[in-house]
C-alpha cells in the first residue's frame, strides 16, 4: 500500500522545496508542481509533490491520519 501525506512547504529552492510534516523537515522535488508557493500544502509521495492541496483539505487529511495511527 502506498500513502501520500499532506506536507507544508517552508522554503523553495529551484525545483526542490523544504517541507515539514509533524515536526520532521525534509527536501522534496517540486518538478511536477511548479506552481507551488511557500505556505502551500502539497501531497507528497516518494519524495515528489504530486499535487497542491487547500489548507483545509490538508489539515483534515492529517487529522484523519492521526486518528488512524492512534487506532492501530
Amino acid at each position: 500500500m502506498c500513502l501520500a501525506v499532506p506536507t507544508l512547504v517552508k522554503k523553495i529552492d529551484g525545483q526542490e522545496a523544504e517541507v515539514e510534516t509533524g515536526g520532521v523537515t525534509r527536501r522534496i522535488s517540486i518538478v511536477i508542481t511548479p506552481e507551488v508557493k511557500v505556505g502551500d500544502y502539497v501531497l507528497v509521495h516518494t519524495g515528489y509533490a504530486i499535487t497542491v492541496m487547500s489548507g483545509d483539505e490538508a489539515r483534515e487529511s492529517l487529522r484523519q491520519l492521526t486518528e488512524l495511527a492512534e487506532f492501530m
